[in-house]
């Protein structure tokens, strides 16, 4: 079952939406996946809806909620691709953040109708694949996971706050993320005690989106299921 609902901001100052997939029975953890700079669109949807199929409480958070409320965008659409980078050069980072650190608070406490779940993990993509990695250094996630993030080369600093599981997929043709940033990425993180990172030979940004022209079915087959071990082990 999915249902979208309104979570308090840590500040208790606002409000935002977030898209929630409900297991049939209990829920073994809980997961948030991160938007895209697209939104929680479809494709962000749809992944709740397969963690939901998989037996967890699954959460997308709308963080640019502050810039423009409920946003769906294409990346197949030339105008929208346009629209959605203008999004994420405006989007407070820290404050998106503290939503996700909300959200986290929200299902533990169960809060807002949730079933209160004590494991969370999460998972971003694009933009979320940072913000998924800034959320293993900021707050006490159980585990991340991040898909071809951007700019985490630039916080490599922040890595030793750290305390939790983390997973990161890179693919190494990312026309977002060059290959230096993918060296400084292993440089900076192989040798962390916490961090695994997979290289996906050939493939570009956005290999493991649901719906459109960027899915590579095979590299994003065999993503989600190193994703879906990693949660398995770390969220149990």
């Amino acid at each position: 079952m999915s249902k979208t609902i309104r979570l308090a901001t840590i500040d208790q100052e606002g409000e935002f939406g977030c898209y929630v997939a409900e297991p049939e029975a209990a829920p073994k953890a809980a997961i948030i996946v991160i938007q895209e700079i697209f939104g929680v669109n479809a494709g962000i949807r749809r992944k709740c809806d397969k963690w939901a199929e998989a037996g967890y409480l699954a959460l997308a958070p709308d963080l640019f909620w502050r810039l423009e409320p409920d946003v769906e965008l294409d990346p197949d659409i030339p105008s929208e691709f346009d629209r959605a980078l203008g999004l994420m050069n405006r989007l407070d980072q820290d404050a998106a953040i503290a939503d996700i650190e909300a959200t986290i608070r929200a299902i533990r406490g169960g809060k807002a109708g949730l079933a209160a779940t004590a494991k969370v993990g999460c998972v971003g993509y694009c933009l979320g694949g940072r913000l998924a990695f800034m959320t293993a250094c900021r707050t006490d996630i159980d585990a991340s996971v991040g898909y071809y993030g951007v700019g985490i080369d630039g916080l490599i600093g922040d890595a030793r706050a750290i305390a939790h599981p983390v997973l990161l997929h890179i693919p190494t043709a990312d026309h977002f993320v060059d290959k230096d940033a993918q060296a400084a990425m292993h440089a900076g993180l192989e040798d962390h005690a916490k961090v695994t990172l997979h290289d996906y030979p050939g493939l570009d940004h956005g290999f493991a989106t649901e719906f459109g022209k960027r899915r590579d079915e095979a590299g994003a087959t065999l993503a989600d299921r190193r994703t879906a071990e990693f949660f398995a082990a770390n969220l149990a």
